[in-house]
């Protein structure tokens, strides 16, 4: 993988020596993969760090992308690319947007027509238009490690098929999130 700076790092150090949440998003521009993003960067690193778990997103464009999309996510947690996919192919990711199973991310506030529209938009304003990777290329999410040991898989079907965030976080061990904006209700 490389990171935003452009310095290749092999992917088994980033589960090697500590457990890592890692998920692989489609694209940069996918609106789906930045909401869903948008709620990765809501996790604490606090909880994170009590359990003793990296956080790992793994886009699929050139690294110049890092960085504006943390920006534009909010994500302060680690980023990398795989710009030839050569991760996802051995992973077995699929291409395309498979059978229609009706999956719906809980992560995802955009109807499809809304997000698209933005997703373009985004393409067309960036500074380099590209559309940051394979558009067909799906992600997932995995828990690895430490050493080569796989907790978990996940391989998204399509483009909604997002496992939500929190059960990959009880998976791993880590505290859950409250995404939703409305106040917690607490019986006494």
């Amino acid at each position: 993988v490389v990171d935003a700076d452009g310095r290749s790092i092999p992917f088994e150090a980033l589960y090697g020596e500590q457990k890592a949440i890692v998920v692989f998003v489609r694209n940069f521009l996918c609106y789906t993969c930045k909401e869903y993003v948008e709620d990765l960067a809501k996790v604490p690193k606090a909880f994170l760090q009590e359990a003793n778990v990296r956080l790992v997103v793994i886009g699929q464009s050139s690294y110049h992308h890092i960085k504006p999309f943390c920006s534009l996510t909010g994500y302060t947690h680690e980023m990398y690319v795989d710009p030839q996919r050569e991760i996802y192919k051995t992973l077995g990711m699929k291409r395309g947007e498979g059978n229609n199973v009706s999956v719906r991310s809980p992560h995802v506030k955009s109807n499809t027509l809304l997000g698209s529209i933005r997703s373009t938009w985004r393409a067309m304003t960036g500074p380099a238009f590209d559309f940051q990777g394979d558009p067909a290329q799906q992600g997932g999410a995995l828990i690895l490690g430490p050493g080569n040991e796989v907790h978990f898989l996940h391989l998204d079907k399509n483009r909604l098929d997002h496992v939500p965030i929190n059960t990959v976080l009880q998976l791993a061990g880590v505290k859950t999130v409250n995404f939703t904006n409305k106040p917690q209700i607490i019986h006494i």
